[in-house]
């Protein structure tokens, strides 16, 4: 599998397949404490910010990151340092390549 910080988010306006599961493990196996949901439609990652504005630096840092793929995740912050980093492909109600691509580069991000 082509290392997947170097490829780029395509736009999905649906008609795009959903990937299932045994794809989508293979994927998860290149990326760093994502977790594949029951019905395979979402990938999470959960982050510890340490400190509110530590957590609010890596919201900011990842809502770059989404604009220039012009794909996005959903972001979860509670208990004031707690991310959850929720990815799936809206138009089409599952997983895409796009979901693994920002995962990856969402990693790169937090090394």
């Amino acid at each position: 599998m082509t290392d997947l910080t170097q490829r780029r988010c395509v736009p999905c306006e649906g008609g795009v397949p959903t990937i299932h599961r045994a794809e989508a493990e293979e994927y998860l196996a290149s990326l760093i404490d994502w977790e594949l949901d029951g019905d395979s439609k979402t990938i999470t990652k959960k982050v510890n910010g340490r400190t509110f504005m530590g957590a609010i630096e890596i919201v900011n840092r990842i809502a770059e990151l989404a604009e220039s793929e012009q794909h996005h995740p959903d972001l979860h912050l509670t208990g004031y340092r707690h991310l959850t980093i929720q990815l799936t492909t809206h138009a089409i109600g599952g997983l895409s390549e796009n979901d693994f691509i920002l995962a990856a580069k969402i990693d790169e991000i937090l090394k």
